[in-house]
């Protein structure tokens, strides 16, 4: 299958009171946001970017994930901070759900090898084991900004005799930017470090250009308002991360979606198939460590069979699938727009009546020459990792130019739907 081109992403991270689109095109303003530019790695279809640590400062490649708890990052054995501060077991900044004390004994004492040192788990989606760090502050650099106080973790992942803490994530990388809801999560500790509810937003463009965006606005632009819609951010009961402990509430971020049409059709899905049940399962979470949209057999083969319906309606033609995708036809007898190929739209129906369009650039990926495929996958009849609870898990290609602001503090989702719509783009205003 082929793979996208590499992407210079921007990724907005901050605190912010509300959302300007044209504020991307002034000047950063005297107080200037938190600003953190992404990639996008061509193999794993997985989004990384850029942090400097320590001192002398260290650049640091690190995988975003929206459900990630912390920051953790590879403090191998040729790095070491002199700004670096071990966060002791019996200290207040201890978190509360660290996992204990861990202790170094094969010396010589330095980030990753200290003792007495509140536990921190070095989580990663993709590895086989769950790894143990040490929560230390340091120096963290954003947008040429130094941030002191900061909490991270960190691990020397060539330590392990069984497996990585980095395996799966693009080769560059050397650990998780986390962004969950978790109050170790770099948004809610930005928050408290200025005083401000915590807020973020995510864009992630298709192009190789670089673009920035202003968070400290104080309204929505008119121009903007008028594309830009709200849903809730829905709590989900009971864990759904890879440590999952019953009632405890998830982490992630889930939205509610009551139906899913196609050219404006409701797919026969049934109302329970994607709302979450009494143990946690079911519901429609956002994720940036899924490469495309997973859905769960009941919900992914009615959805296919309306597209492929619809898509021969408009003389498309279908050609043999090309794994892992299903739907797969001739690109050449596929017309092409400013939102990509002109296909069937696929809408998701969200909490409060509005609609998540999804149209072809983020529908349709390019499998292989002369053939483009559905990019949505079949998540099974049972969740493909054990971790993996949700009806529809929302992936990185159907993020891509789609505006997402994560407001936390009232729960709740802004989203532009494709930005092509307005002759627009994540890279490029």
């Amino acid at each position: 299958m082929a793979t996208t081109n590499f992407a210079i992403n921007i990724f907005i991270l901050s605190i912010i009171s509300l959302l300007s689109v044209p504020c991307l095109l002034s000047a950063s303003p005297p107080h200037s946001p938190y600003l953190l530019p992404i990639k996008k790695d061509p193999s794993t279809n997985l989004f990384y970017t850029t942090l400097a640590i320590g001192t002398p400062s260290k650049s640091f490649n690190l995988a975003i994930d929206l459900a990630g708890e912390n920051l953790w990052y590879d403090c191998d054995k040729n790095y070491n901070s002199s700004s670096y501060s071990p966060i002791s077991c019996n200290s207040k900044s201890c978190p509360e759900d660290a996992i204990g004390c861990i202790s170094c004994t094969s010396g010589p004492f330095k980030p990753g090898c200290t003792n007495n040192t509140c536990g921190a788990s070095a989580i990663n989606q993709y590895a086989k084991f769950i790894f143990s760090a040490g929560f230390g502050e340091d120096i963290i650099v954003i947008s040429q900004m130094e941030v002191h106080g900061l909490i991270s973790a960190c691990v020397e992942a060539e330590g392990f005799t069984s497996g990585s803490p980095l395996e799966g994530l693009p080769k560059s990388t050397k650990g998780i930017l986390g962004l969950s809801r978790s109050q170790l999560a770099l948004p809610n500790q930005l928050a408290l470090e200025n005083k401000i509810q915590p807020k973020f937003s995510l864009c992630l463009p298709s192009s190789n250009k670089l673009g920035y965006t202003n968070l400290m606005v104080k309204s929505i632009d008119g121009s903007v308002s008028k594309f830009v819609q709200t849903t809730p951010l829905i709590i989900n009961p009971d864990s759904t991360g890879v440590v999952s402990v019953k009632g405890v509430p998830s982490k992630e971020y889930f939205i509610s979606v009551k139906s899913v049409k196609i050219d404006g059709n409701v797919v026969n899905i049934m109302p329970s198939q994607l709302s979450i049940d009494r143990k946690g399962n079911g519901g429609t979470k956002i994720s940036t460590m899924s490469p495309f949209t997973e859905l769960q057999s009941s919900v992914y083969k009615p959805s296919v069979q309306d597209f492929v319906k619809r898509a021969l309606d408009r003389k498309m033609t279908r050609v043999a699938s090309v794994a892992p995708f299903e739907a797969c036809f001739d690109s050449r007898t596929i017309e092409k727009s400013v939102t990509g190929f002109v296909v069937p739209t696929i809408d998701l129906v969200l909490q409060g009546e509005v609609h998540w369009s999804i149209h072809g650039a983020n529908s349709m990926v390019m499998a292989k020459e002369n053939v483009a495929c559905l990019a949505f996958v079949d998540g099974g009849t049972e969740p493909r990792m054990s971790f993996v609870k949700a009806s529809i898990v929302i992936g990185g290609y159907q993020l891509v130019d789609n505006l997402l602001v994560f407001d936390l503090d009232s729960s709740k989702l802004s989203f532009s739907s494709s930005l092509l719509l307005h002759n627009a783009s994540c890279s490029h205003f």
